[in-house]
């Protein structure tokens, strides 16, 4: 629960690099997602590039953490390998989900950018990394070390009214 609780949207970073196997790490935890009928429709594509994550920060309002960020992972559903239709955008958002948690757990910050569902993001970011027909932009997630090591702290969400139990 620990990590749970101290995971944050980081939007401010400092200018560290985050090593290869910290990002190797990142990666690995999104892939150990749950997935319907073992689907794994995901594929990672790992952006370093100072000028790519720069240009990738003025494609969308939500993504402007990017050009300060040490890098991003952009989430992509392979279409190739989609065999649950209706579930597949829940496997990618149970990828994404761990890919926050171990980038927590590592000390470093990230944020969710959505990009699924909102066709005119799909569209910019397919066209801006030149993805094969097969690849569906689901999420980009901005990586750093937060500028500020106290915004990885927890604070208590739980609210007693949105709860019912039953029997």
């Amino acid at each position: 629960m620990e990590i749970i609780n101290k995971r944050r949207s980081i939007r401010k970073y400092d200018n560290k690099i985050i090593e290869q196997e910290i990002l190797e790490k990142i990666v690995r935890a999104g892939m150990q997602a749950p997935s319907a009928i073992n689907q794994q429709p995901w594929h990672f594509f790992v952006i370093r590039d100072r000028d790519k994550l720069v240009e990738l920060s003025k494609l969308t309002a939500y993504s402007k953490m990017l050009a300060t960020a040490s890098a991003c992972i952009l989430l992509v559903s392979d279409k190739r390998h989609v065999k649950a239709t209706s579930m597949y955008s829940q496997d990618m958002a149970a990828a994404t989900q761990n890919v926050l948690l171990e980038a927590t757990y590592l000390g470093v910050g990230s944020c969710w950018i959505g990009i699924y569902g909102r066709v005119d993001r799909m569209e910019k970011i397919k066209k801006f990394m030149e993805l094969e027909e097969f690849f569906e932009p689901f999420a980009l997630v901005s990586l750093g070390y937060p500028e500020n090591k106290e915004d990885l702290k927890f604070i208590d969400r739980y609210d007693v009214n949105k709860v019912t139990y039953e029997g």
